[in-house]
């Protein structure tokens, strides 16, 4: 994993998505106009929390998040999600 020039404040944290199927379980390829957007990846950046709040979540997690949470990004040829860690639903 590649040093991110990117840190997020407060509660925040940024999420690498995990790419998309490209095949059903049966093997029919699915288009990219059909794709669901994956609800789940890895977090690469951790913000320092707030006063009242701990950050539960470090680097390395692979969490699942909400369906429309957060802020996609693009960054350095990658794309990202960042959200706040109140949108991330489970760490897997």
């Amino acid at each position: 994993m590649a040093k991110l020039s990117i840190k997020p404040l407060a509660d925040r944290v940024v999420i690498e998505p995990a790419a998309a199927e490209q095949k059903t379980a049966s093997g029919i390829i699915i288009p990219d106009t059909a794709k669901e957007k994956p609800q789940q990846g890895t977090v690469v950046a951790v913000g320092p929390g707030t006063k009242d709040n701990q950050m539960t979540l470090k680097v390395g997690d692979n969490v699942i998040y909400g369906k429309y949470a957060g802020t996609e990004f693009h960054l350095d040829g990658k794309d990202y999600m960042i959200m706040r860690e109140s949108d991330v639903i489970a760490i897997i």
